[in-house]
C-alpha cells in the first residue's frame, strides 16, 4: 500500500553521540518523533525502520582509506595523529565507540527515505536524523562523519538517474554537499545561510558558483546575522522559486537545519517558529509544482535541542501530511521532558511575541539580503 509520506526513525540513531555536553545531542529526534505521536500525527504504519549503509554505498562519496579510518577509530584502533589527519578526534568531531556503525545508519535512513519516494512507495520521505551536510570525501567537519545527503544525492543519479535540486537552510552552509557537485550540472545546490564572516565553515559565498560543466549550478544566499523572519522567508522564497524554475529538478532534497532560530546557541540569525512553519511549505507546494511531489527532507544543524528543534522538525512532517495545528504543546508531551530538559519549556507551538528586542538595523540587514539575493541569482534571472 502506498502511504503519502514515511517518517524514518529508530532509537538508535541516539548511537551517534559525541560526549554528554557535545552540542549536538540527537535525543532531538526521539523528541520530535514523540511529539508527533502525541498528537496522533505519526501512524506505526508511517514510520519505517532505517537500514545500515554498506561500504560501498558510502564510498560512493566517501574516500575508502576515510571508511576504514572511521572503523578503526569506531574500536579504538586509530592513533591520534592519523585521525586528525581525517579530521576526527577533534574537538568538534570527537572519536566515540562505534561511530562507523552510528553513521553508516543515519545515511542508511536517508536512502531508505530516497528509495520510497523514487519507487513510488511514497511521494514524500522525512529522516531527521540525516542531514550531516559538513562531511568530505576524506574528512569529517562540523560533527559531521559521513555525508548523508551527499551519498544520497550520488546514489539517486547513479541508480535512478535523476536530476536533484539540495536545498540547505541551516544556518551553517552546506560546504559538504556543494563541492562534492561542485562541477557536476546535474545537481543543483542552492544555500541560504548565514555569511561565513564570523561564522563556521566560513564559505558559501557568491562568487562560488561551480566548476566546468558545474559553473552556474550552485547558489549561495549568505545572509546577514540577526536577519528576522520576514527577511529569511522573502530570501528563500525568491532564490528556491528562481532555481527551480531554471533547474526543472526530477526529485527535491531539503536540508533543514532549525538552528537560525534566535535561541540557537552556535548562530546569530533572529528568525522564529513562524519561518520553520513557512520552509516546508514552500518546499512541499514547489515538489508537487515541479517534480510530481517528489520530495526527500533530513534534518541538520539545531543546537536548542529542546525549546526549538522538536517543534520545528515536527512541521517538516505535519506539511507533509498536510496537516495544521497551533495553540498548546500537549501537557504529557511537556510533562515527560521538562524533568531532563535544563530549560523551560515552551508551551506553545508558536513562540511568544516580543521574542526578543527589536533589531536597530532591521531595514538596513532587509534591504542587504535583498541585493544579495539579486548578486546570487543574476546569472538565470537576466
Amino acid at each position: 500500500m502506498k502511504c503519502d509520506s514515511l517518517f524514518i526513525y529508530s532509537k538508535d540513531y541516539l548511537n551517534y553521540k559525541f560526549s554528554d555536553d557535545h552540542p549536538f545531542n540527537h535525543i532531538r529526534v526521539q523528541l520530535t518523533q514523540d511529539l508527533l505521536t502525541e498528537i496522533n500525527a505519526l501512524a506505526s504504519e508511517e514510520m519505517i525502520a532505517p537500514r545500515m549503509a554498506t561500504d560501498q554505498e558510502i564510498a560512493l562519496i566517501h574516500d575508502p582509506a576515510y571508511i576504514e579510518a572511521v572503523k578503526k577509530a569506531s574500536k579504538g584502533e586509530l592513533p591520534s595523529t592519523t585521525a586528525a589527519n581525517y579530521g576526527l578526534g577533534t574537538e568538534d568531531t570527537p572519536i566515540f565507540a562505534n561511530m562507523h556503525e552510528a553513521s553508516a545508519l543515519i545515511v542508511g535512513g536517508t536512502l531508505t527515505a530516497v528509495d520510497a519516494v523514487m519507487t513510488g512507495k511514497s511521494t514524500h520521505a522525512l529522516n531527521i536524523g540525516g542531514g550531516l551536510h559538513h562531511g568530505f570525501r576524506g574528512k569529517a567537519s562540523g560533527f559531521c562523519i559521513y555525508n548523508d545527503s551527499s551519498i544520497a544525492i550520488e546514489y539517486m543519479k547513479q541508480k535512478y538517474n535523476a536530476k536533484v535540486l539540495y536545498v540547505d537552510t541551516d544556518a551553517h552552509h552546506g560546504d559538504g554537499v556543494q563541492w562534492a557537485f561542485y562541477d557536476d550540472p546535474n545537481v543543483c545546490t542552492l544555500s541560504i545561510h548565514e555569511t561565513g564572516r564570523y561564522l563556521f565553515p566560513g564559505t558559501g559565498n557568491l562568487n562560488e558558483k561551480g566548476h566546468g560543466k558545474g559553473y552556474g549550478f550552485s547558489f549561495n544566499i549568505p545572509i546577514d546575522a540577526f536577519t528576522e523572519d520576514e527577511s529569511f522567508q522573502e530570501v528563500y522564497e525568491a532564490s528556491f522559486r528562481k532555481v527551480i524554475e531554471f533547474f526543472k529538478p526530477d526529485v527535491i532534497l531539503t536540508q533543514n537545519g532549525a538552528d537560525a532560530h534566535y535561541y540557537d546557541p552556535l548562530t546569530h540569525l533572529s528568525v522564529s517558529m513562524a519561518t520553520y512553519e513557512f520552509i516546508p511549505k514552500l518546499a512541499h507546494e514547489l515538489a508537487h509544482e515541479y517534480c510530481n511531489g517528489k520530495w526527500i527532507a533530513v534534518g541538520g544543524g539545531g543546537y536548542d535541542v529542546w525549546r526549538v528543534v522538536p517543534r520545528a522538525w515536527s512541521r517538516i512532517w505535519l506539511e507533509m501530511k498536510g496537516l495544521t495545528i497551533s495553540g498548546s504543546l500537549p501537557k504529557t508531551w511537556l510533562e515527560r521532558w521538562q524533568a531532563h530538559s535544563p530549560l523551560e519549556l515552551p508551551a506553545h507551538w508558536h513562540d511568544q511575541k516580543n521574542l526578543y528586542d527589536p533589531i536597530p538595523r532591521k531595514q538596513e540587514i532587509t534591504e542587504k539580503n535583498k541585493l544579495t539575493v539579486e548578486r546570487a541569482l543574476y546569472q538565470i534571472v537576466n
